[in-house]
């Protein structure tokens, strides 16, 4: 960092009108939790006080902070940190997540191996005091979590700021260049950005961090694909069934729909075919519930099942971290947040398993691994109902042909390791 650098006068107004506006928008926040159901709104009152940075205090100071947005960070930044608890057992690590879901998953990883809480919210105030409680030696951010309070609490402390896996589309890049004035020094501010691809890396340098600062690791993805723990369990004995079995991963809506009207035409011809379907967000489990409830399809709970009966057609999966063990036990995948325009989720892990994908046209999340998988035909993409049928019936008839292309997803894997090894050395200079 450079410590000779001194904020200008617009940087500072540009710093609090963007704190005035969170402030503003505090009532917002309360009612779409509030939408959220009960649940989930008792469990933002219960951590309310960490919202404000009030959080709870390590046993020991001094370790590294690592904030993750939700599951997918929390997936990717795993291999980094098991990696420096392995290198550096005697130095504490910290994990903030913003969702309740990546919450869970921090729990299931690590247990009580990491101390961990919920990001305040970016008010300057709320960064400061729990800065003050944790008193980090090196803070991480996960890809896209960019917060200039944060940032800027951090650069005040001289405490180095690095982003892993550093994601940047044009759009965001475009967006964040039209408030110059608050982001163009954030970007000073922080000690190195590890880029997942020449896209991120482009993007980065146009908003102006300097060639010293930024590294192209590549993406973690590649490496935390192989690296999960929990791929090989038995999720409801199927395992070892012999009906084909489709899983369609971290869905939104309208795409549950269009699964369900591709699934018709599947059974028409492959009666025995089972459709698992995991939605993205735990709030929408009882909403994609009604809509197989209305269907003709007969279909169960995960969490009410202990195996699967022969007369079902549709899994609804209502629990969190089952994703990967799903993907193990299915002969092919559908990658949501693809066809609904959410840049689609990671095509990593079905790949993994060795399954060919299907995905939407909205790729623009991790559009290096989409290309890489699209180029050895280990993905499809589709636009409709019928598309998804036509590729999942003509895999359902030449397995061999499904086989050979999951296949050649998992080399594209194996090709592409190495990005935790660049990570960790980067931050190993910024310290």
């Amino acid at each position: 960092m450079n410590d000779r650098y001194s904020p200008y006068w617009h940087e500072e107004l540009a710093r609090w009108l963007y704190t005035l506006l969170l402030f503003l928008l505090l009532p917002v926040f309360w009612l779409k939790f509030r939408k959220w159901g009960v649940n989930q709104l008792d469990a933002f009152q219960s951590n309310f006080m960490q919202r404000l940075g009030c959080v709870p205090v390590p046993e020991r100071k001094q370790g590294y902070l690592f904030h993750c947005v939700s599951v997918g960070e929390v997936m990717a930044a795993s291999c980094v940190i098991k990696k420096l608890k392995q290198a550096h057992p005697q130095i504490p690590i910290t994990i903030t997540t913003t969702t309740e879901t990546g919450s869970a998953r921090v729990n299931t990883l690590f247990g009580d191996s990491v101390h961990h809480f919920y990001l305040p919210l970016d008010l300057p105030f709320a960064m400061h005091a729990m800065l003050n409680r944790l008193k980090p030696k090196l803070v991480v951010i996960t890809e896209v979590e960019l917060w200039p309070n944060l940032i800027h609490s951090c650069w005040k402390k001289q405490i180095p700021a690095v982003v892993i896996n550093a994601r940047m589309t044009e759009r965001s890049a475009k967006r964040y260049a039209k408030v110059s004035a608050l982001f163009e020094p954030m970007m000073f501010k922080l000690a190195h950005v590890c880029a997942q691809g020449t896209r991120d890396f482009e993007q980065y340098a146009k908003l102006g961090i300097p060639e010293s600062k930024l590294s192209l690791t590549n993406n973690i993805k590649f490496d935390q694909a192989i690296s999960d723990e929990d791929g090989a369990a038995d999720f409801l004995q199927m395992l070892h069934s012999p009906r084909p079995i489709i899983v369609a991963g971290s869905t939104h809506d309208p795409e549950e729909q269009l699964l369900l009207t591709a699934f018709k035409l599947i059974i028409a011809s492959h009666p025995d075919t089972l459709l698992v379907i995991v939605p993205r967000h735990p709030q929408r489990f009882e909403l994609v519930e009604r809509l197989l409830a209305d269907s003709a399809f007969e279909y169960t709970l995960s969490s009410e099942a202990s195996q699967i009966k022969d007369e079902i057609q549709v899994v609804l999966v209502d629990e969190m971290g089952k994703l990967n063990q799903l993907y193990q036990v299915a002969n092919m995948a559908f990658v949501g947040g693809s066809i609904a325009n959410k840049g689609g989720h990671n095509a990593l892990e079905p790949a993994s398993a060795a399954i060919p994908i299907l995905m939407g046209p909205h790729q623009y999340n991790n559009p290096v691994i989409c290309e890489y998988l699209r180029e050895q035909g280990a993905l499809i993409e589709v636009n409709s109902a019928e598309d998804i049928s036509h590729h999942c019936i003509a895999w359902l008839k030449d397995p061999p042909r499904a086989q050979m292309l999951g296949k050649a997803g998992y080399e594209v894997i194996l090709q592409n390791q190495g990005a935790v090894d660049a990570t960790i050395a980067c931050l190993e200079a910024a310290k």
